[in-house]
């Protein structure tokens, strides 16, 4: 009852009869609210959808006390009817969840203990990109990377072997490119991953403008209700030394601004405001020209994350007019000796120059993040934050 609540509530959810196709549980070991706040696992949702060969379905992790029953949304199947469990893991904390959700559908945690008769476990997403081995011994495979160029020959692989011997199965995947199969490496899991007789190696797309990423299934009931979201760019190429999308999306690539514009037109038919995403938003090479034309076109915007500096005067302009009341930045350390020790290389007169941008553009709160307990850290650089915030919250 509760996942029909759910996506009536929905625009964008897709169904497909399941005769003949290959069964996919996409499973987000996190609330739905959470979850679909993803771009990641809304690419992944469209990008095994259209296939004609393949049906995916929505699961979300859910409290026992809540007294409801785990099923995917769309057809509310139980997940032991699904050939294939893919699980998104965006953050560590979250593999708690996903042995709970295995517990909740009475399937074993562990590989070696799984039959032919459960489902395949494929785990992807960011936390299993940067460090698959904590998940080793109960995902049957991972993959590493991007997944837009490898889900065709994945599914191709799943639907051949799938109804077989599970052993063959996974001797096929780790042929694959970017798949990570823990039970095919020359030593066990103590070694490092190197050790892998298939040298895994972490996929990416060269040319960003031939996959979409953008919101596919629209909620009122998620961090970003109100908005229809759009990827810009991918990777970093500052490299700043706490931080995961500088390292594992790698190199940095940026969507065309006629890519984002014909992007940008079709979410206008659902939401008034672009939400824009990328590791640094504000590093976008045509970020003016962007900006100017979303609001030509009458788009409200809002962005996922701002660089102090270089900060584009239009984009904070195009955020006040749009109705943002909080300008974030984050300059991560107090003193700029820590700053360039973690390669985030902006001074404080730099953050004074944004805080001016944002007095400028009346912005009602000006946010600032800062990090603790980084190497080398010292009282003076703890003092230092109060002097940041001192000098960029002044009158």
């Amino acid at each position: 009852a509760e996942a029909r609540r759910i996506v009536e509530q929905e625009t964008g959810t897709i169904y497909k009869d399941w005769g003949g196709k290959l069964p996919v549980a996409l499973a987000y070991p996190n609330t739905y609210y959470v979850g679909m706040s993803s771009l990641g696992l809304q690419t992944v949702y469209r990008l095994f959808n259209q296939r004609p060969d393949v049906v995916c379905e929505r699961v979300f992790w859910i409290e026992r006390d809540k007294g409801q029953e785990l099923v995917s949304l769309e057809s509310q199947r139980p997940l032991d009817e699904f050939k294939v469990l893919a699980f998104s893991f965006a953050y560590e904390l979250d593999y708690f969840n996903a042995l709970e959700m295995l517990r909740q559908a009475d399937i074993p945690l562990l590989a070696e203990e799984r039959g032919e008769d459960h489902p395949l476990l494929i785990a992807g997403g960011p936390a299993v990109t940067a460090n698959p081995e904590p998940l080793a011994d109960l995902f049957d495979a991972f993959v590493i990377g991007e997944a837009e160029e490898l889900i065709p020959t994945l599914v191709e692989t799943l639907q051949e072997g799938l109804g077989g011997n599970r052993q063959n199965l996974l001797s096929a995947l780790a042929q694959l490119p970017g798949i990570y199969v823990p039970t095919h490496t020359t030593s066990n899991l103590q070694y490092p991953i190197s050790n892998i007789q298939h040298p895994v190696k972490r996929q990416w797309i060269r040319d960003l403008d031939a996959y979409p990423t953008t919101s596919v299934v629209l909620t009122g009931d998620t961090e970003f209700g109100d908005m229809y979201l759009v990827e810009i760019a991918r990777g970093c190429q500052r490299g700043c030394r706490f931080c995961l999308a500088g390292h594992t999306c790698r190199p940095l690539r940026e969507r065309s601004v006629e890519t984002l514009f014909h992007q940008a037109r079709e979410g206008l038919k659902h939401r008034d405001k672009i939400g824009l995403i990328g590791a640094a938003v504000s590093d976008y090479s045509r970020i003016d020209e962007l900006v100017t034309g979303l609001r030509e076109m009458g788009a409200r915007i809002s962005v996922s994350s701002l660089r102090v500096a270089p900060l584009s005067e239009m984009l904070v302009k195009s955020l006040a007019e749009s109705g943002s009341q909080t300008l974030t930045l984050a300059p991560e350390a107090g003193s700029e000796r820590l700053r360039a020790l973690i390669r985030k290389d902006i001074s404080t007169d730099d953050v004074m120059r944004a805080a001016d941008l944002a007095a400028r553009y009346d912005f009602p709160r000006l946010k600032l993040y800062f990090m603790l307990g980084l190497p080398t850290e010292t009282e003076e650089d703890l003092e230092a934050i109060y002097e940041v915030e001192r000098v960029s919250f002044k009158d």
